[in-house]
């Protein structure tokens, strides 16, 4: 995959911007200032892989009308944040969560399958080196990640390696 660069200046400069604006809506970042400028610089690098922020702890597809659900904040922030007090990817606290530093905890996702799985129709790659990778979900909360092997611990709950399980579908870098 390509690695593509994020400066620390540009991680700043995004959480500057949101915070003031998320905290006028009630919500706020995850209060550990380490994993919320991890996910930041997850979504700038979406922005210049994709031209779109999407969130880091989901497959994008790369086409803004298929990753449009997943645009952070995605569609699922809301309901997430309402019922867990946190979004899928921790990000986003309620205001009780962070006033209180209770910490994240895993949730369900609630993208629906059809919307995370690969659509089979989508256009077929022409490049033959485009490396395949496989799929792999954590059974605990539902993170989706496409690489060669599984992580060596889920960053969305901390689960370890073998708690994730392959999927069916592959991704191509």
């Amino acid at each position: 995959m390509e690695n593509i660069k994020v400066e620390k200046q540009e991680i700043a400069d995004l959480f500057n911007s949101l915070e003031l604006l998320n905290k006028k809506r009630n919500y706020y970042f995850n209060f550990d200032k380490s994993f919320t400028c991890m996910i930041l610089e997850g979504l700038l690098v979406n922005k210049k892989r994709y031209g779109h922020m999407t969130c880091p702890c989901r497959i994008a597809n790369g086409k803004r009308d298929q990753d449009l659900d997943i645009i952070c904040p995605c569609d699922y922030r809301d309901a997430d944040v309402s019922q867990y007090g946190n979004c899928f990817c921790g990000l986003y606290l309620s205001r009780q969560k962070y006033n209180n530093k209770i910490p994240t905890s895993p949730i369900a996702e609630r993208r629906p399958n059809n919307k995370i799985l690969i659509n089979k129709n989508m256009e077929e790659e022409t490049q033959q080196d485009k490396k395949i990778f496989p799929m792999w979900r954590c059974n605990v909360c539902g993170y989706i990640c496409a690489r060669d092997d599984t992580p060596d611990v889920c960053p969305i709950c901390g689960a370890e390696k073998d708690r994730f399980s392959k999927t069916k579908e592959t991704v191509s870098e």
